[in-house]
């Protein structure tokens, strides 16, 4: 049968599998915020009309929940090939023109193929520091 007479895939299925994955990445927030309001309320069953302290309560459940998540992810190796035989980032290239300083990966690669973290690398270690945890 010619390509142009064959019949077309249908698309609904992976639509189906774009919806389901945007309602389950909606579901999970709104789990994920309901948690932060039940633990940001009062002991009390009576209703507060206080919205200073509730709006602090609620930074502080997100700053909290925000630095005790981000920790693990800034200590995290990032190469997980790295200090192995078969690590790709350890082959190191150089070369030098005349008399001027020579150039390499290994300034670029090296904190990787040493098993570096998120905040171990060059550039974007410094920006790690403003995230908290």
């Amino acid at each position: 049968m010619p390509s142009h007479a064959r019949p077309k895939p249908s698309r609904v299925p992976r639509t189906l599998l774009r919806a389901g994955l945007v309602f389950s990445a909606a579901g999970a927030a709104l789990a994920a915020g309901g948690a932060a309001t039940a633990s940001a309320a009062p002991a009390s069953a009576a209703r507060s009309s206080d919205t200073g302290a509730t709006a602090s309560a609620l930074t502080g459940a997100l700053v909290n929940s925000l630095g005790g998540g981000l920790g693990p992810v800034k200590n995290l190796q990032v190469d997980p090939l790295a200090n192995t035989p078969v690590d790709p980032l350890a082959n190191a290239v150089s070369t030098q023109i005349a008399d001027f300083k020579p150039v390499g990966t290994t300034l670029l690669t090296g904190a990787l193929s040493n098993g570096g973290a998120l905040k171990d690398l060059p550039l974007v270690g410094t920006l790690t520091r403003v995230l908290p945890g």
